[in-house]
């Protein structure tokens, strides 16, 4: 592998988790007897990957360093700051803590189960194109609705997506196109433009291409209770 590039991995750890119906936000709710954040630096510590930021939720640095990263020993872990109150505050805020050139992988700590050949194919494809982010066409028959949620469209499968994270690009890219998201971010709030993912990002103000690579139908994200029971199902199957 080329390891000219030095390669920075982002984990968001700031989400509370409202669909979770828990006081306990979902990326510390445990699976398999570990947190579900343990999972993603773990494969991050154990990869390719040269360096972690990992962006906690607020008054929750000194927890996540001593209960997750010294506990568990993640010695990759170069930085903890604290996120801000939508998902792409908590990614420019990871992105201020990486330094030099390189490549950024921006990854949900909800995600617990990304593994090493997904880290390698999105880093083969970002070193071709600069932007890529990990998916899987998707299984089932999509309708795009109405208002009042009457059936408007189907539109084709074959064309359809479902995004997951790693979300890769250059760190150049990544910090420009966050830097002008910022400086932008009152007028796409007034056009009704909700900024949902790092490809959006990219796309949208950067107007960068962004190639889909594939990630893995259980590299799911623990968003709702039943999703914790999903994942101690693919353990139970296996999983690492």
């Amino acid at each position: 592998m080329d390891k000219k590039m030095k390669t920075v991995a982002i984990v968001l750890a700031a989400g509370q988790g409202k669909r979770m119906h828990s006081d306990v936000h979902k990326q510390y709710m445990l699976i398999n007897d570990r947190p579900v954040i343990f999972y993603a630096l773990k494969c991050f510590e154990e990869s390719f990957i040269d360096e972690i930021i990992l962006v906690v939720g607020k008054g929750e640095i000194s927890y996540c360093r001593e209960e997750i990263v010294e506990k568990y020993g993640f010695l990759k872990v170069s930085h903890i700051v604290e996120g801000g109150s939508e998902r792409y505050h908590s990614v420019a805020n990871g992105l201020k803590a990486v330094n030099g050139e390189g490549y950024v992988f921006i990854h949900d700590g909800a995600r617990p189960f990304i593994n090493e050949d997904i880290l390698l194919r999105t880093y083969e494809a970002v070193k071709e194109y600069g932007a890529c982010v990990a998916g899987m066409p998707v299984k089932d028959t999509i309708k795009i609705a109405d208002e009042d949620n009457f059936a408007l469209q189907t539109p084709n499968r074959k064309s359809l997506w479902q995004v997951q994270t790693p979300q890769v690009f250059t760190i150049k890219l990544a910090k420009d196109a966050y830097n002008k998201l910022l400086e932008n971010e009152n007028e796409l709030k007034a056009k009704g433009i909700q900024i949902t993912d790092d490809a959006m990002v990219v796309e949208t103000l950067m107007k960068h291409p962004v190639k889909l690579v594939e990630g893995s139908y259980e590299n799911i994200k623990i968003t709702t209770p039943e999703d914790i029971d999903i994942a101690n199902v693919f353990f139970r199957n296996g999983a690492k």
